[in-house]
């Protein structure tokens, strides 16, 4: 059911948001040089590495590092960079990873591949075995503030709460932060 529900939304979602996805992307090519849209090594169901697409907000050159790792991140930040992220327009190229089944909608955050900390304390609370989301229960309690600890303790809360109602509820909390643009940090 919930494999469905996500390839319906996405589907829905992609031809009703082609536009400003188009809009996005020339707004990106023509601010800053470089690809628009850019592909991280994220950590997936059973720890699989899976390449997940967001529109480009950092610099060509900017390590790869959790966003609250990075030294003068503000610095790193293209033009409509900050602007993307505090929209969560950034998050949109996501729907092809919802398509083709390496995400879902509601789930934990995937992790990137060099968060050791995090890979390791989801693992051993059996976080790892959920399709990770493009919104979760965390990201609505917290998003880019919560340490890492709290982060897992959230995310433990989903696995154990998770039912298709959870999911709407999480979906509509998520739609309350993105335009109260609430917790983001950069």
């Amino acid at each position: 059911m919930k494999r469905l529900f996500d390839l319906c939304l996405a589907l829905t979602a992609s031809v009703i948001l082609a536009v400003p996805l188009l809009i996005v992307v020339f707004l990106v090519k023509i601010t800053s040089p470089g690809p628009a849209l850019y592909w991280s090594d994220r950590v997936g169901r059973r720890n699989r590495i899976f390449r997940m697409p967001k529109f480009r907000s950092m610099r060509i050159g900017t390590p790869v590092v959790a966003t609250h790792l990075l030294t003068g991140a503000d610095a790193c930040l293209t033009p409509v960079g900050g602007f993307l992220r505090k929209s969560s327009l950034d998050e949109l190229p996501q729907l092809w990873t919802i398509l083709v089944g390496h995400m879902s909608f509601v789930g934990p955050r995937p992790a990137l591949f060099n968060q050791h900390d995090l890979i390791e304390l989801r693992t051993r609370h059996g976080i790892h075995e959920l399709v990770p989301g493009l919104t979760g229960w965390a990201q609505v309690n917290g998003r880019d503030t919560l340490p890492i600890a709290e982060k897992v303790r959230m995310d433990f809360e989903y696995l154990e709460r998770r039912s298709f109602r959870f999911d709407m509820r999480v979906l509509w909390l998520t739609l309350v932060k993105v335009v109260q643009r609430e917790c983001i940090a950069h």
